[in-house]
């Protein structure tokens, strides 16, 4: 976690919750198929979420997982049509999502692709979780929503897991001191 991320987000430093789904695994070679962004500035939540045309066919394996079809982003927007508005929605929020890693870099190489740069300071819920709870040995996002009692409806679609990782975040400040938080995240 990032020196720069602050503990408590603000109308300064608000907090964007992203979760992708996509075709495969490899930031490199898959494509997104959908991005949600969940922003909190403290007090406020506004959301936003697209289904994304990948421009290639969605594996029947991913299908399954995720449920969203090659028919169904058929006549969705590519992310060229929404990299403009993502990089609005996600300009000056710290980037928080699940295993950020693997989030930051499908939506960096989507936008390298269309000749864009982008850059945000992370927050990763998976490392957050391992050192607020270290009692537990998974810290997938299934056993935190299980764990947490996070309220969850369709499990591998972007704006339900983004909106999970608000709640967790909110678990997270009722349940432990500020000053603790604050030294696991900016340290």
């Amino acid at each position: 976690m990032s020196s720069c991320v602050p503990t408590t987000p603000t109308a300064d430093r608000p907090f964007a919750f992203v979760d992708v789904e996509t075709t495969g695994g490899s930031a490199s070679t898959d494509r997104l198929t959908q991005i949600a962004n969940v922003r909190y500035d403290g007090h406020t939540v506004s959301t936003w979420q697209s289904l994304i045309n990948p421009e290639c066919r969605i594996p029947g394996y991913i299908e399954s997982l995720t449920g969203i079809t090659s028919q169904m982003v058929a006549n969705a927007p590519t992310f060229a049509q929404l990299a403009e508005h993502i990089q609005q929605l996600l300009a000056g929020h710290i980037f928080v999502a699940h295993n950020a890693r693997f989030d930051y870099g499908f939506i960096k190489n989507a936008f390298r692709r269309v000749g864009q740069d982008f850059k945000a300071n992370m927050l990763c819920t998976v490392k957050l979780s391992r050192r607020l709870y270290p009692q537990h040995r998974r810290h997938g996002l299934d056993y935190l929503i299980q764990r947490h009692g996070l309220i969850m409806q369709d499990r591998h679609r972007a704006y339900d897991d983004a909106y999970a990782l608000l709640q967790f975040w909110q678990c997270v400040c009722r349940e432990h001191d500020r000053k603790i938080v604050d030294d696991i995240v900016q340290g």
